[in-house]
C-alpha cells in the first residue's frame, strides 16, 4: 500500500464497529436493532453521542434520517455526504449497514484529527429503516427523501405486532420537525460489505461499485380452502400451502434459468391455520426477482404472475398477487466512480467492479445526488446472518478510501465534474 500521512485510525473505528454491536447483540455474534425499536433509540443515541463529541451539528428529519454536518470553508458550497444504516435484520449481521455510518464516523474523527476544513461541508447520514425487516419495506427512509415513497403512505405500514412506523417513530422520539425530501448535495458516497462472495473469491480489495441491479417484489396470498386432514380426499383438496409450493419452485426455477446472475427469492412464509392436522387453507408469502439488466426484470414481471396463475388454477386455488415496486437498474455517477477508483490506486489496493446485487440506500439517493458506492469483502460472502464477518484490516482498507473520496469531492474546483 502506498504511503501517505493522512491516515484514518483503523483501531479507533473497529472499537466503534464493536460497541455499536454491542447494542442488540445476539448469543450467536450478530446483532438484533430492528427499525425505530428501543434497540435502534439505543443505536441512534450512541450514533448522535459520538457524532456531537466529533463536534458534529446533528439534525433528523420526520422519517428519522439523521444528518450529521461538518462544516466546510465555504458555507454557500454543497455538502458532500456518505453514509449508511444502523438498523438491521431479526438474526442479522454486526456490519451490514453499520461499517458505513461508523467509517463515516471514523472520517470525521480523522479530518478533526488531521486539521483539515474541507473546503465543502460534509455530511453523515444514518437511514431509517434499509432492511425492511421490521415493517416489510425496505430503504425506507431513503424511499421517502427521494420522493420515491409517500411519507404518509409509509407511516401507516405497520409490523407484525401492529405497531405503525408513525408510531413507533414517536415512540423512539426519532421524528425530526424538519422535512423528508431531497435538499441539494454534492455528491453521496456508501461504504459497505459487499454481502456476496466475489471480492473475497478473487482476493480483492475494494469493491468499486458501477450501480445497482434491478429489482422487483411481490406480496403473495394464496387462498384454498382449511379442511381435515384425515377426511378431505385428493379430489376435493384446495391445498394453499401445495399451490404455494408449486410457486416457490418457479421461482426458483425461473432465477436459475437466467445463470449466475439472476436472483429470486422467497424469504417469508405465513400458513394458515398452521396446524398439523388441517390442510392449509391460506398461504402469504413474499417473492423477489433481481437481474443486473432491467429488461429482464421486466420479462420475469410479465412472465411470473402468468404461469404462477396458471399453478394456482391447476391446484384449485386462488392466487392474488400484490406488486410492491420495481426497482429499475440505477447506474452511479462516472466521476464519483473514477474517485472511488483513483484512491484505491492511490493507495495500492487491489480492485475490481462491480455490480451492486443487494439494494442500498444509494440507489436511491442517486436519483437526486451523483452518487457511488465502495465495497470491502466479507467472510464466505455472508450476510443477513449472524455469523456475518470481515477483518479489521479489510474495515480500515475501506474506510481509508472512503476518507480519500470524500475529501477529494469536498476540495475539488467547482468547475471540475
Amino acid at each position: 500500500m502506498s504511503a501517505t500521512n493522512r491516515r484514518i485510525d483503523g483501531k479507533r473505528l473497529w472499537d466503534s464497529l464493536m460497541a455499536m454491536a454491542a447494542i442488540g447483540a445476539t448469543a450467536k455474534g450478530g446483532v438484533r436493532r430492528l427499525a425505530l425499536s428501543e434497540v435502534d433509540r439505543a443505536g441512534r443515541d450512541r450514533f448522535r453521542m459520538e457524532c456531537e463529541q466529533a463536534g458534529l451539528a446533528v439534525r433528523v428529519d420526520a422519517m428519522g434520517n439523521m444528518f450529521a454536518r461538518r462544516a466546510g470553508q465555504d458555507p454557500g458550497r454543497l455538502p458532500v455526504l456518505f453514509g449508511s444504516h444502523l438498523d438491521s435484520q431479526p438474526s442479522g449481521g454486526r456490519f451490514d449497514g453499520a461499517l458505513g455510518v461508523l467509517a463515516g464516523i471514523e472520517v470525521m474523527r480523522s479530518l478533526n484529527d488531521l486539521g483539515i476544513t474541507t473546503e465543502a461541508p460534509v455530511e453523515l447520514v444514518n437511514w431509517t429503516d434499509e432492511e425492511g425487516s421490521r415493517f416489510g419495506h425496505s430503504l425506507m427512509g431513503s424511499g421517502v427523501w427521494a420522493g420515491v415513497y409517500a411519507q404518509a403512505a409509509m407511516e401507516t405500514l405497520t409490523d407484525a405486532q401492529g405497531t405503525s412506523v408513525g408510531t413507533a417513530l414517536d415512540s423512539i422520539g426519532y421524528r425530526g420537525p424538519e422535512p423528508a425530501r431531497p435538499f441539494p448535495a454534492d455528491a453521496y458516497f456508501e461504504l459497505h460489505i459487499e454481502q456476496g462472495p466475489i471480492l473475497e473469491r478473487e482476493s480483492r480489495q475494494i469493491g468499486i461499485v458501477t450501480g445497482g441491479q434491478a429489482q422487483v417484489w411481490y406480496d403473495a396470498v394464496a387462498i384454498g380452502q382449511d379442511s381435515h386432514a384425515g377426511t378431505t380426499p385428493p379430489s376435493t383438496r384446495r391445498d394453499a400451502l401445495v399451490c404455494a409450493a408449486r410457486v416457490i419452485d418457479l421461482v426458483d426455477r425461473m432465477m436459475r434459468a437466467r445463470g449466475e446472475d439472476g436472483r429470486g427469492t422467497v424469504g417469508q412464509l405465513q400458513v394458515v391455520p398452521n396446524s398439523r392436522n388441517v390442510v392449509p387453507g391460506e398461504v402469504r408469502f413474499s417473492v423477489e426477482f433481481r437481474h443486473p439488466d432491467a429488461a429482464e426484470v421486466d420479462r420475469l414481471a410479465a412472465q411470473f404472475p402468468r404461469e404462477a396463475g396458471l399453478i394456482a388454477c391447476d391446484s384449485g386455488v386462488e392466487l392474488k398477487l400484490q406488486e410492491l415496486f420495481r426497482i429499475p437498474a440505477q447506474p452511479f455517477d462516472p466521476a464519483c466512480i473514477d474517485l472511488v477508483r483513483q484512491a484505491a490506486a492511490r493507495l495500492g489496493y487491489s480492485t475490481r467492479e462491480i455490480v451492486s446485487g443487494a439494494a442500498h440506500d444509494a440507489v436511491y439517493v442517486a436519483r437526486h445526488v451523483p452518487t457511488a458506492m465502495i465495497f470491502t469483502p466479507c467472510k464466505d460472502g455472508l450476510s443477513h446472518n449472524e455469523a456475518e464477518s470481515i477483518e479489521p484490516e479489510e474495515a480500515e482498507a475501506g474506510c481509508q478510501v472512503l476518507f480519500e473520496v470524500v475529501v477529494a469531492r469536498a476540495n475539488r474546483t467547482l468547475d471540475q465534474t
